[in-house]
């Protein structure tokens, strides 16, 4: 009987940290998706921009991400993760945007090419695939916290 206890009280208490961590997961993603609206609001606006001023889709795809991905930086420092913009951190954070980068400007133009589909509208489909991976290199290795900083 005590057994049937101690097992019952191991499974609440496994269920009340996974409901926890769940909460902190759709908690950092809900924030990651606002502080990544913000950003996307600058690479698409700055996208448009510059192609309507007549630069090609390509420099303007990275030069648009690349400021986005400033912005990005801070805002998700700060907001998603609360934690110090270091130099470590934006090296780390500069590296995943950078497969971000890949991910982004490749689904734009494979999009522009192979379907046809209008420059901007394509850059948003870009934006929207590049921020699920980021989000989760972000969480999983740009701002993990080590087992120091656990309480």
């Amino acid at each position: 009987m005590a057994n049937l206890r101690s097992l019952r009280r191991s499974l609440v208490r496994a269920t009340v940290v996974g409901l926890n961590s769940m909460r902190n997961f759709l908690v950092k993603f809900l924030r990651y998706f606002f502080t990544g609206g913000a950003a996307a609001i600058v690479d698409a606006g700055g996208f448009a921009l510059l192609h309507q001023w007549g630069i090609t889709s390509f420099p303007a795809a990275i030069t648009s991400f690349a400021v986005a991905a400033i912005v990005n930086f801070h805002l998700t420092s700060r907001f998603v993760f609360r934690q110090r913009a270091t130099g470590r951190r934006f090296t780390l954070f500069l590296v995943a945007a950078l497969f971000g980068l890949t991910v982004n400007v490749g689904v734009t133009m494979l999009t522009i090419v192979y379907f046809g589909i209008d420059p901007r509208l394509a850059k948003i489909v870009g934006i929207g695939t590049a921020f699920f991976i980021n989000f989760l290199l972000n969480l999983c290795f740009v701002f993990r916290k080590k087992a120091s900083e656990f309480g």
